[in-house]
């Protein structure tokens, strides 16, 4: 059976993923708030952490606009 609303699916995934990499920032933010003023090993292990959770979630916000038809070629000045 054919979706005959696939768009709409795309939007929602898009939505879902745009909110995950929104928390995915925010727990960043807030690690940085209560970060010492001299980091131990386990801080910048967190950060590291936090860091490849922000880039994963933003990897999929962005495959998930360009399956809702909202993919742009570049956003650098060439």
């Amino acid at each position: 059976m054919t979706d005959l609303y696939p768009a709409a699916d795309d939007r929602e995934l898009l939505r879902r993923a745009a909110a995950a990499h929104t928390a995915a920032v925010r727990e960043c933010e807030a690690f940085l708030r209560r970060l010492p003023e001299v980091p131990d090993p386990a801080d910048l292990a967190e950060y590291a952490n936090l860091l490849t959770r922000e880039e994963q979630t933003r990897a999929d916000r962005q495959a998930a606009a360009d399956a809702a038809g909202l993919a742009i070629a570049s956003l650098e000045a060439e």
